[in-house]
């Protein structure tokens, strides 16, 4: 009755909350397990930035909501964002649902379980289902525990000892919530007002990491960029999250630094010029534009205009000319007639983004786009939608293509999928796949590029003296 699954939808700060909740978990004496099929409570940590993301994690409930007529102590839980937007409603949907917790109440579901079991185990029935999406001043401090995959092998072996590849990369929670208020997204409604944490214990729960062999951190948030710029005061023009940046770099063991998702509003000179000071701050940038109409970003409340985007990218660039991009598009957004989407295309295809995520704009309820008039026809949506994923499948094959011939520096992440050949990434934050031996992962190693799909490098180790 000890055994969880935690099934995680959406971001990467979704990612981190699981890893924490697994933490805590884990301390109580539960046992994380990799198949839903082998455990006794099953948590869905979900996500609402998309209707269909919602209406998923809703589908796969419902399907798993049969499992409690077989198996009475059977747990279903929904965690996160979809939890704090619906609440207490979910349950007209889904009744078998035993707990409904919010995006600042993960740190109470060990204690909520542990309600659940113990009248399970007396067979009383719960009165309800327990619900708790209330806001929690702090609650950001309490995302700070990790579960690495060398924990969770070593956990599935009888006598605790494996021989797991490590855990090289991992996620740190710096900021939640956000202020922005932008006319199409419930994030403000489902995450809350931007609460940073303490930079001493960012610094310290990074350095923990690098001791358990961590290489590469990635540092998250709503608007990371953001980061403490209500707690902590600009030093010679130096902002809070540049600080923090420049206290990561500094920690022994940690080789790069990445960081998402940031607001071009957070671009300013300090953060330029970090990229040409901070070896360790990959050159890589994902710079949300979600539109490069000036009309439609003002509707959209985005408090820039395409000049100054485009601003950005160059001055980016000045600093670091092989820089990689990526970026968030909405395309379809109410009222956005072709002369606009004319101004995405020419500025997307202009910024030669490396990756992107192209989204068809969709209603939330509670938004103030919801109510605009002029929505767009979905073939309308789904045309553009597939215009600008045709340009970035060009931009990544002739990126990719110029790679070839060149020498990578690749960090060792371990096994690719098919156990055969190992993987790694690019400073660009490009996959690459390549024959290496074991004791490489977690290294810092040279790869010549020798080939090149639209997603995936190929290459072979040419470091002098080192063993492919």
């Amino acid at each position: 009755m000890n055994r969880v699954h935690i099934k995680t939808y959406g971001c990467q700060m979704n990612e981190r909350d699981s890893e924490a909740v697994a933490a805590m978990l884990r301390a109580r004496g539960y046992r994380i397990v990799a198949s839903e099929d082998d455990c006794d409570v099953l948590l869905l940590n979900t996500c609402s930035v998309r209707d269909a993301a919602e209406q998923k994690a809703i589908g796969k409930a419902a399907n798993i909501a049969h499992r409690k007529r077989r198996q009475p102590d059977f747990v279903l839980g929904i965690l996160g964002c979809m939890a704090q937007n619906r609440g207490a409603e979910l349950l007209d949907k889904l009744p078998d649902v035993d707990l409904i917790v919010g995006t600042q109440k993960f740190h109470q579901v060990p204690d909520y379980l542990e309600s659940i079991r113990a009248a399970k185990a007396a067979g009383v029935p719960l009165a309800t289902s327990i619900v708790d999406i209330a806001e929690e001043a702090g609650s950001q401090n309490t995302i700070r525990d990790h579960v690495l995959s060398q924990d969770v092998a070593a956990e599935a072996t009888t006598d605790g000892v494996v021989d797991a590849a490590p855990q090289v990369s991992a996620f740190v929670s710096i900021q939640q919530g956000c202020n922005m208020d932008c006319a199409f997204c419930i994030v403000p409604k489902t995450r809350g007002d931007e609460r940073s944490r303490p930079m001493d214990d960012i610094v310290a729960e990074c350095r923990a990491l690098a001791a358990r062999g961590v290489r590469e951190v990635t540092l998250l948030g709503q608007i990371v960029t953001s980061y403490g710029r209500r707690d902590y005061v600009h030093t010679d023009g130096i902002s809070p999250f540049v600080q923090l940046l420049e206290r990561v770099s500094a920690i022994e063991g940690i080789a790069r630094i990445r960081f998402t998702s940031p607001h071009p509003r957070g671009f300013k000179q300090d953060l330029v010029e970090a990229y040409g000071r901070m070896p360790k701050l990959c050159g890589y940038v994902h710079l949300p534009m979600q539109s490069g109409s000036n009309r439609i970003l003002k509707a959209m409340n985005r408090p820039y205009t395409r000049e100054r985007y485009w601003e950005i990218v160059e001055a980016l660039r000045a600093v670091r000319p092989d820089m990689y991009f990526s970026t968030d598009i909405i395309v379809g957004f109410p009222g956005e007639t072709d002369e606009d989407f004319e101004h995405t295309r020419e500025l997307f295809e202009r910024a030669n983004y490396d990756m992107a995520y192209v989204f068809k704009y969709s209603i939330r309820s509670g938004t103030p786009a919801a109510a605009m008039g002029d929505q767009i026809p979905d073939e309308v949506k789904e045309t553009r939608n597939a215009t600008l994923l045709g340009l970035l499948q060009q931009n990544s094959v002739r990126r990719n293509a110029t790679l070839i011939g060149t020498v990578e520096e690749v960090l060792v992440e371990g096994p690719d999928k098919t156990g055969k050949k190992f993987t790694g990434r690019t400073r660009g934050n490009r996959v690459c796949i390549f024959d290496a031996n074991p004791r490489l992962i977690g290294q810092l190693i040279s790869l010549k590029i020798d080939r090149a799909s639209v997603s995936t490098l190929y290459g072979e180790i040419v470091l002098a003296g080192v063993e492919a």
